[in-house]
């Protein structure tokens, strides 16, 4: 029986409208534009009732893709369903993809420039002091507090973090089947269902220039292929693709170097809306505009599906504690891929002291002042880059 829901309080056209707005002025990462969301859309105009909210939020947590993207659809599709969540993430993705293809134009161009590769340098180590502020918020968040009585409530979740991002560390690559047995462990440990407890029985030129139309079809299937298993496989915040993207971009495919790597994430930083956005980036560098598109479409196609095709569901199977339970042991996994990942990234960008303290005053600053935001971090940065890079 399909539950009854209040005539909505807005027209769809006003909350495409707010996203995209948020897509293209959204800055500070998925925590971030979730917490705008809430803000926003239940606090302040109250278009979406707090239960509707968290609906989303479990659902886009359990759903492998990018965390704040698919709150988005699944916020599209409360009241208007299919067009809805349709509209809804294409305004909320289309912004922020459109800014990183022309930050590929100009990286192709100028990529090899002095003032270019200045800018990256002070960039490259606040991101990593942000990235860094950032799994340290989604560990809070999703697992639990810093403190002795919090960890030790939740040490089996902390235990598969730490696992998670030692793993991280040595593999280099996120552990796809690491995540699903720590959730299934997580949830036999903490809500087993029903089945188990059961006995067991056997069951044009300046274009041209710019690479914009530079590609191999055989290369384009690649990008498809992988960044399609990035949007069906790597479940959290838009960061959590970041070890995933390395071990495919850089280690596998070799598609690009570390140092461009870096600047892609240091891309999806300075840009506002979703922080995977940083795919386009990626596919912009390796095939042009053509794999830029492939690879967008390639990653958030399978986050839509698995949050309109589960949507008329959720709200009604969503808060089985076998499931829930599942999501937690999983969320406490990737939290700690992540956190290995800043650990790999830093090793590879703090090369000296300049960079170090770079990221550490990041770090600090972001710790200390709240309200100071990521993109005046990235702006400071790139200018100290430049004065450094002149000094020496």
């Amino acid at each position: 029986m399909e539950e009854k829901r209040t005539a909505p309080s807005y027209t769809l056209r006003q909350l495409v409208q707010y996203f995209l707005r948020l897509g293209y002025a959204g800055f500070g990462g998925p925590v971030a534009l979730v917490g705008y969301m809430h803000r926003d859309l239940v606090e302040d105009k109250k278009w979406i009732s707090e239960e509707e909210y968290k609906d989303g939020l479990a659902l886009a947590q359990l759903a492998p893709g990018p965390l704040a993207a698919q709150l988005s659809i699944y916020l599209g599709y409360v009241h208007y369903k299919l067009i809805g969540a349709t509209l809804v993430g294409a305004a909320f993705v289309l912004p922020s993809f459109a800014m990183v293809v022309v930050i590929g134009m100009a990286y192709k161009m100028f990529g090899g420039l002095p003032w270019m590769q200045a800018i990256f340098y002070g960039v490259g180590s606040a991101v990593v002091g942000i990235i860094t502020i950032s799994s340290y918020k989604l560990a809070e968040k999703s697992i639990s507090k810093f403190n002795t009585k919090a960890v030790r409530q939740h040490w089996l979740l902390w235990l598969f973090f730490l696992a998670a991002a030692v793993t991280t560390i040595i593999t280099q690559h996120e552990e796809i089947l690491l995540f699903v047995i720590v959730g299934l462990l997580y949830m036999i440990v903490k809500a087993p269902p029903k089945w188990i407890k059961r006995p067991l029985v056997a069951n044009s030129v300046f274009l041209l220039g710019i690479g914009f139309w530079e590609y191999d079809a055989n290369t384009l299937i690649k990008i498809g292929w992988f960044f399609a298993k990035a949007g069906a496989f790597v479940f959290g915040s838009g960061l959590a693709i970041v070890p995933f993207l390395h071990g495919g971009v850089v280690e596998e495919y070799k598609w690009l170097t570390e140092h461009e790597f870096i600047d892609a994430v240091a891309v999806a930083m300075i840009t506002p809306g979703p922080v995977v956005i940083t795919v386009g980036f990626i596919g912009y560098l390796v095939a042009g505009f053509p794999g830029a598109t492939v690879a967008a479409l390639a990653t958030f196609l399978p986050c839509y599906l698995f949050t309109v095709l589960p949507a008329p569901y959720f709200h009604k199977y969503g808060r089985n504690p076998s499931i829930k339970a599942f999501v937690d042991g999983i969320t406490a996994a990737v939290v700690g891929a992540l956190a290995g990942a800043v650990i790999v990234i830093a090793i590879r960008t703090i090369k000296d002291i300049p960079t170090a303290l770079i990221a550490l005053g990041t770090i600090v600053v972001l710790l200390r002042y709240k309200k100071v935001k990521e993109p005046l971090i990235i702006l400071v940065a790139a200018l100290t880059g430049i004065f450094l890079k002149l000094l020496l």
